[in-house]
Formats: structure tokens, C-alpha cells, sequence
């Protein structure tokens, strides 16, 4: 039954590109018209047809995972980016347009993150072994989209460009006392207070990455510029000039967000410029992956710009600048870059997690690689004041002249 259910479904879903699928007793079917894309997949387990028809999101992960649904030649990329293709082009069942409908709806009650689960939340994924981390990421501990200002940049230069960006848009002056919400390893608040002059809290809820970020900054000689708090931002009450989040509204969930727009507005000087940068979904708002919920980021969500506006206007914060990187271009090329590092210490990673694990992070780095590519994602570089003549009136200011020039010189 499930195994034609399952055949009629992908008819009508694959309609661009050639899937190919070869069933536990060997029997195959291939879908779509062909073309520039092309996968094959193996199911070893009959039960794959009722749970890929039911909950094909999470079904596909988790079968990628356990070995029940194999991809020749571990071409995940491929897989994924012609399921992503044909997902906004061809035509899901009934039921399953149905269940993302009460996904949605319920997407809210999923994403409440009290101070309590979002500290849950954050051990989830953060408080792994930072071993893992350091083999994929660049020099800086930088978990976010890089900035490829120019296109043979390496990560590291990338992520270096990424900080630089933000400062610059920051307008950061000596001595100026700096909120970074959501931390991380603590390399953007050391990168401001020694380059800037910046006096940096970061605050962050994840205990291996406090440990880390302290002994980074004592390692600097930054300590007395630099203090790190584990810490919910929602229990500051304290003034600073100039507040910065990278990658960390993605983790707010949506009935917050107008708690941590307030907070901004609250917490930032008469005269002060914050700069929130989050992925974001360039379409209207939908319910986050139900794989990603259960096993990478509980409690997140990406959020639509429609989502931010409503409680950004009732912060009383100016918008006074938007601007949205390029999800195919720089984020993209910043998941390839840790993708090929992961699987190029595939031994040491293996020395820390078992099979599944190795499996569930490729799957996880691969498809975000491929929703950058195939789907309507970008990074939104948002910067907030609390009066609109703070920022200067163009974005000449953003640009050294040695880098403006060069923009100029390439029109």
C-alpha cells in the first residue's frame, strides 16, 4: 500500500530534474523529465514508504541517518538540492500540505523558550564537545555566514571580513561599552575590544562556550576590556552604547521576539546603534524543518522579515539600515567550507561520536549548504538606533577608500 501511495507522491512531486529509486527487493523507478539534476537513493527497509509518505522532512533525515535510505555514492548534496528544487515547484499530497498547516500553526506553542528551555535548548547544540567545533571552523570560532567581499578569500579571511562588516556598521568609538548577545566562543567581542577600543559583556547560555570565551580573552591580555556572563540577555538591566547578536535571534523563537526587541531598546544609549544579523527566509513565514527541531536547533526557527518588522516598530528603535547578503553566495560558500573540513577529519570526528552522529552532522551541514543554494534564504544585516540621525545619511562610511575604490573602479 504505502510503497504506491509513495509512487504517486513522487510523480507528482518531481518535476524537474531524475530521481531514482531502487526499493528493498531491488526493483527501481526513476522520476522527472531529467535534466541538470540527478540522484539515486536505496531504501533497505520497507518501512521507509509509510514513514517518507507521512513525514517526509523528518522521515528523510532519519533515514539518512540510520542507514535505511542510502544515496549512491554519498551524493547528499545532489539529493538534497533536487528535493529542495522540486519542493517549491512541484505538488506535495493533501495530507502533507495538511500537516505542515498545523505545524504552523502550532509553531508558537513549539517555540515559547522561557528562560528554562532555551538554556536547554542551547546545551542541545552548543554544549557539545568543542573538539568537534574546532575542526570545521575557521581560526576565530566564527558559527555564522561569512562575508566573501572578495571571491578567493579564504574562511579565515571571510570571517575577519564578516567582523569587520558589522563594526563598520556599528561605528564603534573608543571606550564605548558594547552588549554582544548570544557570544558564542567569544571571538567577535575580543575582535572589538582589541581592534576598536570597544569595553565588551557578551553574554551567552552555554557553559562550554563561557569557559572558552574566558580563556581566549585572558589569553589576549583582554580581560579587564572583555567580560563574559552566562547570562539570559532577558536579565540585563544595565545601559550600553552599542549592542551587536550575530546568530543569535535564530535560537528567540517567534513569541519572543518582541520581549528581545524591547530588551534591545531598553538596554541601548540615547545615542546608541545596534546590529542584529540573522539568517532569514526571503518568502512568507513557514514551520521550521521538523529534523532541524528535533535533533540540531530545538526551540528555532528562521524568521521571514515580515516576522521582525511588527516588533521592531513597537521597540520605538529606528531602522535605519537592512541589508541582506546573498544566501547562495556567502552563506553557501561558508557551509562548503565547513562541510569539507568536517569530512576531512572524518578520524578525528569519528574518535568523538559514533556513525549516526557522523551521518546526522553531514546531513545537517549539507542540507543548510543546499537550502543557501536552492531555496530563498539570505542573512539579514540589521541595524537599529534609537534616533535616525545617528547614522550618517549614505553607506560611504561602511567603506575604507582603498575598498570603496575598488567598488567604484568595478562599476
Amino acid at each position: 500500500m504505502w510503497e504506491n501511495v509513495f509512487d504517486r507522491m513522487l510523480e507528482r512531486l518531481i518535476v524537474r530534474g531524475r530521481l531514482e529509486v531502487t526499493g528493498p527487493d531491488g526493483s527501481s523507478k526513476a522520476y522527472g523529465p531529467g535534466g541538470d539534476m540527478e540522484a539515486r537513493v536505496r531504501f533497505t527497509d520497507p518501512a521507509v514508504y509509510r514513514r517518507l509518505c507521512l513525514n517526509p522532512e523528518l522521515a528523510l533525515g532519519e533515514g539518512y541517518m540510520d542507514g535505511t535510505i542510502e544515496v549512491e555514492k554519498d551524493a547528499l548534496y545532489d539529493l538534497l538540492a533536487l528535493l529542495i528544487t522540486n519542493r517549491d515547484e512541484g505538488t506535495f499530497p493533501p495530507w502533507i500540505r495538511a500537516i505542515d498547516r498545523i505545524r504552523f500553526a502550532l509553531r508558537r506553542w513549539a517555540m515559547k523558550n522561557t528562560p528554562l528551555t532555551a538554556r536547554q535548548n542551547v546545551a542541545h547544540h552548543y554544549d557539545l564537545s568543542d573538539d568537534l567545533y574546532a575542526l570545521f571552523l575557521d581560526e576565530d570560532w566564527q558559527y555564522s555566514c561569512a562575508y566573501f567581499a572578495r571571491p578567493d578569500m579564504t574562511l579565515e579571511e571571510a570571517q575577519a571580513a564578516k567582523k569587520a562588516h558589522i563594526a563598520e556598521k556599528l561605528m564603534i568609538r573608543e571606550g564605548d561599552r558594547v552588549l554582544d548577545i548570544g557570544c558564542g566562543w567569544g571571538g567577535m567581542a575580543i575582535t572589538l575590544a582589541r581592534d576598536y577600543g570597544a569595553r565588551v559583556v557578551g553574554v551567552t547560555l552555554s557553559e562550554n562556550q563561557l569557559a572558552r570565551a574566558r580563556e581566549r580573552a585572558e589569553a589576549a591580555g583582554l580581560s579587564k576590556r572583555v567580560e563574559f556572563r552566562l547570562l539570559d540577555y532577558r536579565k540585563l538591566d544595565e545601559p550600553f552604547d552599542r549592542i551587536v547578536s550575530v546568530g543569535m535571534l535564530e535560537h528567540v523563537g517567534i513569541p519572543q521576539y518582541q520581549t528581545y526587541f524591547d530588551q534591545v531598546a531598553k538596554l541601548l544609549a540615547p545615542d546608541g546603534i545596534a546590529l542584529i544579523h540573522t539568517i532569514g527566509r526571503i518568502t512568507e513565514p513557514t514551520a521550521q524543518s521538523p529534523w532541524f527541531s528535533k535533533y540540531i536547533f530545538p526551540g528555532g526557527y528562521v524568521p521571514s522579515l515580515s516576522e521582525l518588522a511588527v516588533p521592531i516598530e513597537k521597540s520605538g528603535l529606528h531602522g535605519t539600515d537592512i541589508e541582506i547578503l546573498q544566501g547562495t553566495y556567502h552563506y553557501a560558500r561558508t557551509l562548503e567550507h565547513w562541510r569539507r573540513r568536517f569530512e576531512a577529519n572524518l578520524d578525528k570526528v569519528r574518535a568523538l561520536n559514533d556513525e549516526r552522529f557522523i551521518r546526522m552532522w553531514r546531513y545537517y551541514l549539507v542540507s543548510c549548504e543546499a537550502f543557501f543554494d536552492c531555496a530563498r534564504q539570505g542573512v539579514f544585516q540589521i541595524q537599529l538606533a534609537q534616533k535616525q540621525r545617528t547614522i550618517p545619511a549614505t553607506r560611504d562610511y561602511l567603506y575604507t577608500p582603498p575598498v570603496h575604490a575598488q567598488l567604484k573602479a568595478g562599476e
